[in-house]
């Protein structure tokens, strides 16, 4: 099995090589795999369902024993696909506080950083309209239904 990353690689079912594509990406490929679920009030405003977390980004965790505590992204590691958070830490026996890392995916974003011109370029270029007005709305009286009142 072949070591290095294949850019012509699509897919496979098999857990193996998915593992080893995720472990052997650049890291301009595994910065995707760093992309959290937004809020329903940002999605509403976005029109997106998720977005890469950076530093300074406000998160509310959503699985594990830190479950519905919110926390700014303190340290992003892009090589191991893992978040730590600010003041949410471990007390070892000895005494000494540990982070905690967080996969991207257990994580919901409350709040973005928007200090990056770049980030809100690619906010205002995938935007599109509000996932609530995209929804065709149901027509009652659609020429297609039978009229029920006409066959009596």
């Amino acid at each position: 099995m072949k070591s290095f990353f294949s850019t012509h690689w699509l897919s496979s079912k098999k857990p193996r090589k998915q593992r080893k594509f995720a472990i052997n990406a650049p890291f301009h490929i595994k910065h995707n795999f760093l992309n959290a679920n937004l809020s329903k009030e940002l999605r509403k405003k976005y029109g997106k369902r998720s977005f890469p977390v950076r530093k300074g980004d406000e998160v509310l965790v959503m699985r594990g024993s830190f479950k519905k505590k919110k926390a700014k992204i303190s340290i992003v590691d892009a090589k191991r696909t893992r978040l730590a958070l600010e003041n949410i830490q471990r007390t070892k026996k000895d005494g000494t506080k540990v982070n905690v890392w967080f996969n991207p995916s257990a994580l919901q974003i409350q709040a973005l950083t928007l200090d990056d011109k770049k980030r809100i370029a690619s906010l205002q270029r995938t935007n599109k309209k509000p996932i609530s007005e995209s929804k065709p709305k149901s027509k009652e009286g659609s020429q297609n239904a039978p009229d029920k009142s006409a066959s009596k």
